[in-house]
C-alpha cells in the first residue's frame, strides 16, 4: 500500500467536509418542510426551495474554511479525538452564529431558523461519525503495518526515553523508530526495543540508506551548544525535522511564547489567569456565588453556630492564618469544630484521624464539610474564590516550598473553597505533592467550564469525604 501523501489527503478530506455540510443542510431542509414532524414557522414557507439551496453557495465554502481555521486539516495521528470533536462544536457554532448575524443584516425574516438549528445538529453529528470512521479505518491499517511514518532519532535523552513509550504504548499513530544516534551513549544500547545505532555524524551514511519519513531531535539538556549544527544538518538531509526538548522537568505543561520585537520569549508556565478577561469573568462568578451561597446557606450557617455555641466554650468563628493570592496572608473563616488551645498547640499540626481535639458537633461539621461555609464571606472580600487550590499555613508553606517542586505555584491564583484536588479526594492527611499536581493541572488548564464542573462534583464528591476529620 502506498503511503500516504499529506497534501492529497488534506484536499480528500476538505471534498469530504464539504459533502457532508451540503448533506446535512438537505437533510435539515428536508426535515422541517417534507416530512410529517414538519411544523412551519409563521413565514418560513413563504421562501422557494431555490432560495433556500442558493445558502449552500456560501455555507459549504464558509464551514469549510472554518475548519481550516480550527486547525482541523492538520496531521492528526497523535491528536485526541476529544480535541477533533471540540473544533467541530466550535467551528459550527460559530458558523451557525456568522449565518444569524448575515440573516439580520439583510434583513431575512422568514429563512427557517428551526431548519437552520437543526442542520447545526446534523452537521455536527454527521462530520463527527465521518471523521471517526476515517480515523478508524487509518487506525486499522496502522496496525497491520501500513500507512507508517519510519522515524530515526537525534540524541539520547529524558525527552527521547519518553517519546519512545508514548510511540511503543500507541501502535494506532502509525510511528516506527528506527534508531538513536548519540555521541555519548555506546552503539546497542537498547531501551524498549529500539537501538542506539551510532554516532550522530553517521546521519550522513543513514539517510541515503533508509526511508525515513522524520527526523527527531531528542539531544540532552548538556548537548545543547551542538544544536545548531544538528539542525543544519537535518534540515540539509530533506527530511522533515522536528524537536522535542529535554526540559519537561522544567516546563511540564503548556509554555507559551510571545514576540519580543522578533525574539521569541518562553514563558515557563501558562496561567489562564493572569488574562484580565478570565479574572473579571471568574471574579463575577466568586461574587455572584458567594452572595447566593450566603442567602441559601445562611439558615444552616445560623443552625451550626447555635450547635457550636451551645456544645462547646469559645468563639463560635474561628480565624486561622493562610497564604493566599501572591503569598500574602489573610485570616481564612471557619466554624470552630475543636476545644479551645493555645496558639502555640493549634501551630503544631494538622487534624488527624479520631483527632481528641475535636468536638462532636465539631466531627459532623466536618464530615460534611458544613465548617467550610463562613469562607464564603472570604469568597464575597476577594481574599479567595468559589474553586482554587485549597491555602495553607504560613509555617507548613515554609516547609512545603523547599521540599515539594512547584508547590508555591498554587499562589498564583486565589485559593478556593473547593477544588480539583479535593473532589479527587486529596484533601485532610493526604499526599501533599499528589494535591500539587492536581492543582497545577487546574491552574494550567482553567476554564469557566472547568470551574462548574468542579462546582458540580463538589455535592457529589467533595462535601463528604473519608478524608474530612
Amino acid at each position: 500500500m502506498i503511503k500516504d501523501n499529506q497534501k492529497v489527503f488534506n484536499r480528500l478530506h476538505l471534498l469530504v467536509d464539504a459533502v457532508v455540510v451540503a448533506v446535512s443542510y438537505l437533510l435539515a431542509w428536508y426535515i422541517k418542510f417534507a416530512t410529517p414532524f414538519a411544523n412551519t414557522e409563521p413565514g418560513a414557507g413563504a421562501l422557494s426551495m431555490d432560495v433556500y439551496f442558493s445558502a449552500l453557495y456560501f455555507l459549504v465554502p464558509g464551514y469549510v474554511f472554518l475548519y481550516y481555521f480550527f486547525n482541523m486539516y492538520a496531521p492528526k495521528r497523535a491528536t485526541r479525538r476529544k480535541y477533533e470533536i471540540a473544533g467541530i462544536i466550535k467551528s459550527n457554532t460559530i458558523g451557525l452564529t456568522l449565518f444569524m448575524v448575515v440573516l439580520y443584516l439583510i434583513n431575512q425574516p422568514h429563512f427557517s431558523r428551526v431548519m437552520m438549528f437543526i442542520f447545526y445538529v446534523i452537521n455536527i453529528v454527521l462530520t463527527t461519525l465521518c471523521r471517526s470512521t476515517i480515523r478508524n479505518i487509518l487506525q486499522f491499517f496502522r496496525k497491520k503495518g501500513y500507512n507508517l511514518k519510519y522515524i530515526l532519532l537525534i540524541g539520547y535523552s529524558r525527552a527521547a526515553e519518553e517519546y519512545i513509550t508514548r510511540i511503543n504504548a500507541n501502535p494506532q499513530w502509525g510511528y516506527v523508530i528506527r534508531g538513536i544516534l548519540d555521541d555519548r551513549i555506546p552503539s546497542g544500547t537498547i531501551y524498549k526495543g529500539v537501538k542506539v545505532v551510532g554516532r550522530i555524524e553517521n546521519i550522513h551514511y543513514i539517510l541515503p540508506e533508509n526511508k525515513l519519513d522524520e527526523i527527531a531531535i531528542t539531544l540532552a539538556l548538556k548537548d545543547y551548544d551542538h544544536l545548531e549544527y544538528i539542525v543544519d544538518l537535518c534540515e540539509k538531509s530533506g527530511v522533515h525535522t522536528k524537536f522535542i526538548p529535554d526540559y519537561n522537568s522544567l516546563v511540564p505543561s503548556h509554555p507559551y511564547t510571545e514576540d519580543l520585537m522578533g525574539l521569541p520569549v518562553i514563558n515557563i508556565r501558562y496561567v489562564a489567569l493572569t488574562n484580565t478577561l478570565n479574572w473579571v469573568i471568574k471574579r463575577t462568578v466568586d461574587i455572584a456565588g458567594s452572595f447566593l451561597g450566603i442567602l441559601v446557606s445562611s439558615p444552616v450557617m445560623l443552625a451550626a453556630a447555635v450547635a457550636v455555641k451551645l456544645t462547646s466554650k469559645g468563639p463560635v468563628i474561628f480565624k486561622q492564618e493562610r497564604v493566599g493570592l501572591h503569598n500574602r496572608n489573610f485570616k481564612m473563616y471557619k466554624f470552630r469544630t475543636m476545644e479551645m488551645q493555645k496558639p502555640t498547640a493549634e501551630q503544631k499540626g494538622w487534624t488527624v484521624k479520631d483527632d481528641p481535639r475535636v468536638t462532636k458537633v465539631g466531627r459532623f461539621l466536618r464530615r460534611t464539610s458544613l465548617d467550610e461555609l463562613p469562607q464564603l464571606f472570604n469568597i464575597l472580600m476577594g481574599e479567595m474564590s468559589l474553586v482554587g487550590p485549597r491555602p495553607e499555613r504560613p509555617q507548613f508553606v515554609e516547609k512545603f516550598k523547599e521540599e515539594i517542586p512547584r508547590y508555591m505555584i498554587k499562589h498564583q491564583v486565589r485559593p478556593g473553597l473547593t477544588g480539583w484536588a479535593q473532589i479527587n479526594g486529596y484533601r485532610g492527611d493526604t499526599s501533599i505533592r499528589k494535591r500539587i499536581e492536581y492543582d497545577i493541572f487546574y491552574i494550567e488548564n482553567w476554564s469557566l467550564s472547568f470551574d462548574f464542573k468542579i462546582m458540580f462534583l463538589t455535592f457529589f464528591k467533595g462535601f463528604i469525604n473519608k478524608n474530612a476529620y
